[in-house]
């Protein structure tokens, strides 16, 4: 970040001035969209006596930055931590909810505690039990978020290498599960993992056309047959 930008986002975010409020962490998740996988959200408390140079929203990052800078926070930040909900999670709790339980779970695993948590967004986790302000587009306004969401933004991309590794014909490292015409394509011909989120409609339609059937299994004995 230069100079410029960083007066900028200084002039457009204030952190709350709050007696007894020293300790701030920042909170936010990757993996909304996606018709598979996790959401998976960070959770960061920055460490004043080693700043980290470079933070901003994510989503303007290229991979190789955000990688390198997954290092750097993981190395230098006071405290991180991940939190994760479920493809099952999701379907029970609809998206957004099950967003909100997975930052709640970052923070929980926060071995530092923090005075206050800055949430990306417009919408606060029911259960943090810390004091929290919701900020929208925190993600590029407030360094904590920010780096935040490099930890949630890369660990997710990396489960989905994960799962690419496991379902080369669906590639997954390519779309990272969005629902992109590729993608689509595939989940017609090849059918629906069980790592999908069924509750989101193409799944859903693809299911029931399916008769719920899901095609891991006959997906892995195709492969043990090719390797025996």
């Amino acid at each position: 970040m230069n100079n410029k930008e960083q007066k900028t986002q200084e002039a457009a975010f204030r952190y709350p001035e709050i007696p007894g409020i020293r300790i701030f962490a920042g909170t936010d998740e990757a993996g909304r969209g996606p018709l598979v996988g996790n959401v998976v959200a960070g959770a960061v408390i920055l460490d004043p006596a080693r700043p980290i140079a470079g933070l901003r929203d994510s989503k303007k990052l290229s991979e190789k930055k955000r990688e390198a800078l997954f290092t750097e926070i993981t190395e230098n930040a006071l405290a991180f931590g991940i939190g994760e909900c479920t493809p099952a999670e999701i379907d029970s709790l609809n998206i957004l909810w099950a967003a909100m339980l997975a930052m709640e779970r970052a923070v929980q695993a926060l071995k530092v505690k923090p005075d206050f948590v800055l949430v990306d967004g417009n919408r606060l986790p029911r259960n943090l039990s810390i004091p929290a302000q919701a900020v929208v587009k925190g993600d590029a306004l407030v360094p904590e978020i920010s780096a935040a969401s490099i930890l949630a933004k890369v660990t997710r991309d990396r489960e989905l290498r994960e799962l690419d590794a496991r379902y080369p014909e669906y590639g997954f490292a390519r779309h990272k599960g969005y629902p992109t015409a590729e993608h689509l394509a595939r989940i017609r011909e090849l059918g629906v993992l069980s790592c999908y989120r069924k509750s989101f409609r193409p799944v859903a339609e693809i299911l029931a056309a399916r008769d719920g059937k899901f095609s891991d299994d006959i997906l892995l004995r195709g492969r043990e047959a090719e390797l025996f």
